[in-house]
């Protein structure tokens, strides 16, 4: 699944598109996670593309009237084409703009989204819950001790939990905690100030230099110019299970963890 840096990058890949004004909308395949509206079709043409954020892994494009919200699931990618081609099996969703570009989502999976969001309404059942962006200030070792003060599970499954910290999936939340050096299976509520000051920095360290390598790219994920992402090959734990630690040669583990596999270091990360 897209996780925060590859959702970022397809966000910043499309930051071309704003100020461009919505000529048609093509929906071919409605059936994803939730339907697609129908009434898209109506809404966005003659519609000019305001802006261009994003909350947690979702991608919001800022209308006049509204927010169309975009969520790659497991399999999708967002293309941005200025010479389009014929849509194939898993394109289910285009956005022709008057300048003759095209933003189009394939989904072989069918687990992304595509929702309206009026302006009258101020908020979305999706997003009224989230907790913070991890590279933003208030995301520090101090909101993060006390959010953790209660939780008895494992800390790799808490750092994924959106309601704690958003956009931090199975790949960085593995990498994070080996360059913090905490085993994934310590209880969260067990973590000392220190130890939270250092999984933070490496939260943020781990997801800035993904972006930097335009994220990870190991199945579907390309951005939207089709280039793919180069962080994988600087994974220090991620799917390396029976490789040599690149720090003290041990060999890595994998276990699992809230039903997501979980590689670690068992000497570099001591419980």
């Amino acid at each position: 699944m897209p996780e925060l840096p590859e959702v970022e990058t397809t966000r910043r890949g499309l930051l071309p598109l704003v100020g461009k004004v919505v000529k048609s909308v093509s929906i071919r395949h409605p059936t994803l996670r939730w339907p697609i509206p129908q009434s898209l079709l109506q809404i966005l043409p003659n519609q000019t593309l305001r802006g261009l954020t994003r909350r947690a892994k979702y991608i919001l494009c800022e209308y006049d009237t509204g927010t169309l919200l975009l969520h790659l699931g497991m399999s999708g990618r967002i293309q941005l084409l200025d010479t389009p081609y014929p849509p194939e099996k898993h394109d289910h969703f285009d956005i022709e703009f008057a300048d003759g570009h095209v933003l189009r989502l394939r989904d072989p999976r069918r687990f992304g989204a595509v929702l309206w969001i009026d302006n009258k309404d101020n908020n979305h059942v999706l997003l009224n819950s989230l907790g913070p962006e991890p590279l933003v200030v208030d995301f520090n070792a101090k909101y993060l001790h006390t959010a953790l003060s209660n939780k008895t599970l494992a800390i790799k499954n808490a750092i994924m939990d959106g309601h704690v910290v958003v956009g931090v999936g199975n790949i960085y939340a593995s990498e994070s905690l080996f360059r913090a050096r905490i085993h994934p299976e310590t209880a969260a509520n067990k973590l000392t100030l220190k130890q939270c000051e250092r999984l933070v920095a490496e939260i943020k360290s781990t997801l800035n230099d993904a972006l930097s390598a335009g994220g990870s790219s190991l199945r579907d994920f390309f951005g939207v110019d089709g280039n793919i992402g180069y962080f994988q090959q600087e994974y220090f734990v991620y799917g390396r299970t029976n490789e040599p630690c690149k720090v003290c040669a041990k060999l890595i583990k994998c276990i699992r963890l809230g039903q997501r596999s979980t590689f670690y270091c068992d000497k570099c990360q001591k419980r």
